[in-house]
């Protein structure tokens, strides 16, 4: 199992038919999360748009690594899909190992 160094990009998606609403990872890190009006969870791109097309993914800021990744780790949903740009492993949510 591989490290993660802080060399890494990220992405991040959000599978909306596993999300609860609950919101923590908005509270986490509202730059990369937000509510719809559906009252579920997507992902923005840097410019802040929300990017509400199914399995869509959105660079994670790497100054937002660790609340995108402590997200995915407390998301009740375990909707959150955190992966490595350069593999595709996933780092955090329901597929890390």
């Amino acid at each position: 199992m591989s490290v993660q160094t802080g060399t890494d990009e990220l992405q991040v998606w959000i599978d909306q038919d596993l999300c609860t609403g609950d919101g923590l990872c908005v509270q986490y890190a509202p730059e990369v999360f937000e509510f719809d009006i559906d009252g579920l969870a997507y992902v923005k791109d840097p410019g802040g748009e929300l990017l509400q097309s199914p399995g869509v993914r959105t660079d994670v800021p790497p100054r937002l690594r660790l609340e995108v990744i402590d997200a995915a780790k407390e998301c009740p949903g375990d909707c959150i899909h955190v992966v490595r740009s350069a593999d595709d492993v996933e780092i955090a949510g329901p597929g890390a190992g």
